[in-house]
């Protein structure tokens, strides 16, 4: 039996159907008027803000409410990743649905987690 042989390896832009997504909207410029007032929020508080620097945005929002397990680190790696890749910015928003299961230790363990995957943690709240 012989080894089938390597494919090429397919640009990353081409690689799966959420950056061909992502690109196709940057192509047509689809967010290119989006407004930014530095913080996620209502749209209402969008009027006289500048335009947005970040070419596409995406968040990770855990609960803390307990240690982060395997799927969480998928998600970290795809929402930190694609914003990176495509110069935008990925926000880490702690959810805050369960205060009552919520700790401190959890916190630091998320933040910590994010961090040993390689990605910058911008932490917000939630509202």
């Amino acid at each position: 039996m012989s080894i089938p042989a390597k494919k090429q390896h397919q640009e990353a832009s081409h690689s799966n159907f959420i950056r061909q997504i992502i690109e196709a909207d940057l192509m047509a410029g689809k967010y290119a008027r989006r407004k930014w007032n530095g913080k996620p929020g209502s749209v209402l508080s969008l009027d006289n803000a500048p335009p947005d620097p970040a070419k596409i945005r995406t968040r990770f929002p855990p609960e803390p409410n307990g240690y982060l397990h395997y799927g969480h680190a998928k998600s970290i790696c795809l929402n930190f990743g694609l914003a990176r890749d495509y110069g935008g910015a990925c926000h880490l928003r702690f959810d805050d649905t369960n205060p009552a299961k919520e700790e401190t230790e959890y916190v630091d363990s998320i933040r910590d987690g994010v961090s040993w995957l390689g990605f910058p943690g911008k932490t917000r709240a939630a509202t």
